[in-house]
Parts: structure tokens; C-alpha cells; sequence
């Protein structure tokens, strides 16, 4: 082998920043380090990696071709490592991104049941929205997604994990609340909370709506569930969420689930993965014990 494992990781680094200088202070090293390093795996394999625009620097194809297999190869020498170490067979750190109805909801215990049946596991954690988790997966940032909207890109693959149901709701004093059918047309005349555009709630949302109503009045856009959970607690709004997030507050009596005949907005929540990332113990250890959670 010509390389070095050190080559590779530089070349990994400058992939995930687009930058030498900000590789170098990840791995804690010069900037005239990891550009001979670089410098040095490009001669080696005598293809040029990078491309310079501007202040990015840009993947060629030899490049684009060789980061999936850099990945795995680095994510391998990581678990050797933490596995010998701790002698456990599932070892190593996954980077997990999870949009908010999931990571609120289904993760906590997923954790807590993971780190008793793989300690030598070490799990890094995001939480963004659909768009982002989807984004960050292809981009390198995530190992693993959890996300609650449709995913059909091409190089990812997909697996159910359990069920969700969105909801419309209102405060207890809205007048809403008081019937016992909302129709489209009061839909149409209120104030909305909404989560923002790239939202996999959103999108669920609007893919329901926009069948029966051209446009609706969205006063605020927020990516905050709470935030929108406490405007519509305490305004004349309507919003839309998974019932997962709103059941504590309708038994309290603070929220009411308006019955919409008209809305049935079921969704499937899933894990994500690049289909370039082909064996992954970590990956399936997660994925089998969340299964068990659910069945």
C-alpha cells in the first residue's frame, strides 16, 4: 500500500470542511502538514482530488469516487480500535442526525437501550429538520438518519421504523375546540403555526392541505416544536404536529385534537443510510434494537 492511513484522513477532512486550513486545526496539525499530506496522496495515486473555486475546495470525480470508500475504511480502523480496547464487537462511534418528532419522542430510549447493550459504542448526535438530516447524510456529516418525511433520492436507502400521525389543534379556548367537525372552509379562514419549509411535517402538511385548499393564512413559520406548541397554547392559531408531541398537552386540557374527516396525514418515521455504505455492525445494532423497541 503506497498510502497512509494519515494521507487519508487529511483527504477525509478537506472532503467534509472543503477547506486545508480548517482540516488541519480538526486533526490538530499544520496547514503546511495536511497540504503535504495532500500533496503526497495525489502524486501517489496520480489523480488530482480537489479542484480550488474560490475559497472551497471541490471533489473531482477521482475525488468523489474515493471519499465513500475513505469513509468506510476510516470508520473500520475506529472500530478496530475502540473494539480491541474494549473487546466488544460492536464498537466505534456512528453520527446519528434526527428530525425533531423522532429525537424528542423515539430516540431518548433508543440511547438508553443502545448503551446497555453496546457500551463500547459511542453515538454523536444532531437534531435538524428532514431537509438537513437528508442533506447531511449525503454530505458525509451523519452515518445514520431518523427522519418523519419521504426520502426516494437514489443514493439512499430507507427502512421503517414505526408509525406517525400528524393532527390539527388548537388551544381548549378556540373556538374550534367546541365542535365537533371543523371543516375545509374554517381551516381556510384561520391563522396558522406551522413548522418551516423543509420540515418533513411540513411537507406532509402541505401535500395533505393543498388537495382540498389552495392557500391557508400561515401567520409564523418556526423549526421549534415547543415554540409553536406554546403560540397556539396561547393565541387564536391552529397547527400542525404529531400527536406524539401534543398528548401531554391535550390531557392537561391545554391543547384540543380538531377533528378534520377531510385530513388523514399518517406517516411512517425511518432510518436513512447512503447505500454507498454497504457494511455497518454499528449501523445494524442500532437498527435491530430499535425494532425491538417498537414490536
Amino acid at each position: 500500500m503506497k498510502f497512509s492511513l494519515k494521507q487519508l484522513q487529511v483527504f477525509q477532512k478537506v472532503a467534509e470542511y472543503k477547506s486545508v486550513s480548517d482540516a488541519a486545526k480538526s486533526l490538530h496539525i499544520s496547514q503546511a502538514a495536511a497540504s503535504m499530506a495532500l500533496h503526497q496522496l495525489e502524486t501517489l495515486l496520480d489523480n488530482s482530488l480537489f479542484v480550488r473555486q474560490g475559497r472551497s475546495m471541490e471533489l473531482t470525480a477521482w475525488g468523489q469516487w474515493l471519499r465513500p470508500r475513505v469513509h468506510e475504511l476510516m470508520a473500520t480502523c475506529n472500530t478496530i480500535d475502540m473494539g480491541i480496547n474494549s473487546m466488544e464487537l460492536v464498537s466505534g462511534v456512528l453520527t446519528i442526525g434526527a428530525s425533531q418528532t423522532p429525537a424528542e419522542h423515539l430516540v431518548p430510549g433508543l440511547f438508553s437501550a443502545l448503551d446497555q447493550s453496546f457500551p463500547a459504542l459511542r453515538l454523536n448526535f444532531a437534531v435538524e429538520n428532514t431537509e438537513h438530516v437528508i442533506s447531511g447524510l449525503l454530505d458525509y456529516h451523519y452515518d445514520l438518519g431518523i427522519i418523519e418525511g419521504h426520502s426516494d433520492h437514489e443514493k439512499i436507502s430507507r427502512e421503517i421504523w414505526c408509525k406517525d400521525e400528524l393532527v390539527v389543534f388548537a388551544s381548549s379556548r378556540h373556538p374550534y375546540s367546541q365542535l365537533q367537525k371543523v371543516s375545509l372552509s374554517q381551516l381556510e379562514m384561520a391563522r396558522w403555526i406551522l413548522r418551516e419549509r423543509g420540515a418533513g411535517t411540513r411537507e406532509i402538511f402541505d401535500l395533505c392541505i393543498h388537495e382540498y385548499i389552495d392557500q391557508i393564512n400561515v401567520h409564523r413559520e418556526y423549526d421549534s416544536i415547543a415554540v409553536i406548541i406554546d403560540m397556539v397554547r396561547a393565541g387564536d392559531y391552529l397547527g400542525c404536529l404529531s400527536y406524539r408531541s401534543l398528548q401531554a398537552w391535550e390531557e392537561k386540557n391545554e391543547l384540543s385534537i380538531l377533528n378534520v374527516p377531510e385530513l388523514s396525514m399518517k406517516r411512517d418515521i425511518a432510518f436513512i443510510w447512503r447505500k454507498d455504505d454497504t457494511e455497518n455492525l454499528a449501523r445494524d445494532a442500532v437498527l435491530n434494537v430499535a425494532k425491538k423497541l417498537i414490536n
